[in-house]
């Protein structure tokens, strides 16, 4: 962590009242995680702080693109990040982060490092299946799609008649009967 120091924010010295600070991520900041499913990224995070006299409200703005293969051609695009965390900090006797929307810091805290709300934050704005927007419109050309489209069913082929074996099966089923 101790590449993440830029994410620190020292709350002891800040006067209470809005402050802001800003971030710009790329895949240096994704490494220190081990996380290396984007190809690159550029994105930005303002962080607005708004300090109390008994806890902070934090939101977390992201905009940006991280660069991610498509799901169905495993062609490169851009997906776009634009999300927002809001967050609460008090202040208590122990460490708890059991809430995804209160911090609760110890009251001995001077400071707290944010880099792990960021880096939530920007890989749950990126979409479970992730298809290219020339794939949604229809303008895409590749390989893969041409073979996608070649082995395509055209048409449900729908059997009139059935397997003789089955058929004396089922007499043995209604000659069991009567």
């Amino acid at each position: 962590m101790k590449d993440l120091k830029q994410f620190n924010i020292q709350f002891v010295g800040l006067k209470e009242g809005k402050h802001e600070f800003i971030y710009s991520i790329d895949n240096k900041f994704f490494e220190a995680f081990n996380f290396d499913d984007y190809e690159s990224s550029s994105i930005k995070v303002s962080l607005h702080f708004v300090k109390k006299s008994t806890l902070f409200e934090l939101t977390f703005v992201t905009e940006g693109t991280v660069e991610v293969p498509c799901d169905v051609t495993n062609e490169l695009y851009h997906q776009e990040i634009d999300s927002e965390l809001p967050l609460v900090v008090k202040f208590g006797p122990e460490f708890n982060d059991d809430n995804e929307e209160i911090l609760v810091l110890p009251h001995e805290a001077y400071e707290f490092n944010v880099a792990q709300f960021i880096y939530e934050m920007i890989v749950l704005a990126v979409p479970n299946k992730r298809v290219h927007p020339k794939v949604l419109d229809g303008t895409m050309e590749s390989e893969a799609l041409d073979k996608l489209k070649e082995l395509e069913i055209k048409e449900e082929k729908t059997v009139e008649t059935t397997d003789p074996r089955w058929d004396k099966l089922k007499n043995l089923i209604t000659e069991k009967k009567t």
